[in-house]
């Protein structure tokens, strides 16, 4: 490095005595929030949510109201109105990928018959195609070892390619919603593949999509060079999909969403601000931490069939003694969910399925005896407010997994499915004329009077 070049990514000696002094000067005192009756995370103590605002998106219901009492009752997630469970059923018994018909029901507020499900997926194809030389200008450039930073840029990208980038009308939207719902998985793949190809020497693959496959088999046609995959495969990685979708509107990546759109900026910006939101490990991230958790268990317990050495392992994860010390046992527990987490009761009969079909049927069962046992240790540990459940991380990345995913697109593939739903709430909040979204926070600092430089 030159003498006149700044490495940007060193912290200095400098930054860390400023660093310190920036962390001291915001700590707020946790007795305060108490005090002020501040929701902190924007949810009680009991993880109810503030009431920030209404949507015919989603719905989740975790609970039930006896003689004036709230009860908790096995979880639901709601599409439309529609059971998702009852969703995933009817296309997986009909034998047909059920992404493009939930991203239709999404969108607009009902299920398609034929013709419009049809005419959806020939929209979807239409537009699964990148700018020209967008992949060699953009992808191949600077590619980055974060999946969720390469899709961002790439969002971000699109915006000078759209000649009406800035029009916020719904069709034009829709349009935008549309394109990008098609683009995602190309996008996430492409950036893979680069960032194989010049960062890990691997071989450099860009497979054209197929426009009259779904979206999840197209997503394992172009991530594998050999472009083959099972009925099972793609079918299972639909279904995930399609649990991934949305969650209510109140998630953080959602509710950024709505934010975001409420100030009037355009798709492009919206999105991006999502995907940052998704990208953080306590949202989207969270199947890549239950897979090295499990990793890091089976490194530590010598027999992983012995309930009490697989009891005293998780006993360690809450007490901050194993794995990365958080004090968490990934995929246990929701903000929402305390006796079951619908998306999870979903998954499990097709993970079982899968997991038979590659031979990690001895790992499945791993799997299941922490789903069964890490509730009771928690319960014996913690001080709980309302109850834990396996949510559907706990799966997904095992899922993943086995489909020979990359870890680096777990995340990017939650976010090929989230699309869906960021776009029909963006349209929601465009279509209700709100009020830009600006909470309030309360000042705790004493007002100061203002001294004079040779006085400090």
């Amino acid at each position: 490095m030159a003498d006149n070049d700044v490495n940007y990514s060193e912290i200095t000696p400098e930054i860390r005595v400023l660093a310190d002094e920036a962390a001291r000067s915001t700590v707020i005192d946790s007795e305060l929030y108490r005090h002020y009756d501040v929701k902190r995370g924007l949810r009680d103590l009991n993880g109810k949510g503030v009431l920030a605002g209404l949507t015919h998106i989603s719905d989740i219901q975790a609970k039930k109201v006896v003689d004036g009492h709230e009860i908790p009752t096995e979880g639901h997630l709601y599409y439309r109105g529609y059971d998702i469970e009852d969703l995933v059923r009817g296309f997986t018994k009909e034998r047909r990928f059920g992404f493009e018909e939930i991203t239709y029901l999404l969108l607009f507020g009902h299920l398609p018959n034929e013709e419009e499900l049809s005419g959806f997926t020939n929209l979807l194809g239409f537009y699964r195609s990148l700018p020209t030389s967008f992949v060699r200008d953009i992808i191949m450039k600077a590619p980055s070892h974060d999946m969720m930073n390469s899709l961002a840029r790439s969002v971000l990208t699109l915006y000078t390619y759209d000649d009406a980038a800035d029009d916020i009308s719904i069709p034009n939207v829709l349009r935008q919603v549309i394109q990008l719902i098609a683009l995602f998985p190309m996008l996430c793949v492409y950036g893979f593949h680069a960032y194989a190809h010049y960062q890990n020497g691997e071989s450099l693959i860009i497979h054209q999509p197929d426009k009259e496959l779904s979206t999840a088999e197209n997503l394992l046609r172009i991530l594998r060079a050999d472009s083959e995959y099972t009925e099972l495969e793609a079918r299972i990685l639909d279904v995930a999909l399609v649990l991934h979708m949305d969650h209510g509107g109140g998630n953080n990546s959602t509710f950024t969403t709505h934010v975001v759109s409420s100030t009037g900026t355009d798709t492009y910006s919206v999105i991006a601000a999502s995907l940052g939101s998704l990208k953080g490990p306590r949202h989207g991230g969270a199947n890549i931490k239950v897979i090295r958790m499990m990793d890091d268990l089976k490194k530590n317990v010598q027999d992983v069939t012995d309930e009490d050495e697989v009891r005293e392992y998780l006993r360690k994860l809450l007490h901050k003694e194993a794995f990365d010390k958080s004090g968490l046992i990934y995929g246990m527990g929701h903000a929402v969910y305390s006796i079951s987490d619908p998306r999870e009761k979903i998954f499990r009969s097709f993970v079982e399925r899968l997991a038979d079909e590659k031979g990690y049927s001895s790992e499945f069962n791993l799997y299941a005896l922490i789903e069964r046992m890490a509730p009771e240790v928690i319960a014996e540990e913690r001080q709980m407010y309302k109850g834990v459940c396996c949510n559907v991380d706990f799966y997904s990345g095992f899922v993943y997994k086995m489909l020979g995913l990359p870890e680096e697109l777990f995340t990017p593939i939650f976010a090929c499915a989230r699309i869906a739903g960021w776009g029909a709430h963006r349209i929601e909040e465009l279509s209700n004329n709100g009020k830009i979204i600006r909470p309030a926070y309360k000042p705790v600092s004493p007002i100061s009077r203002y001294i004079p430089m040779g006085e400090r």
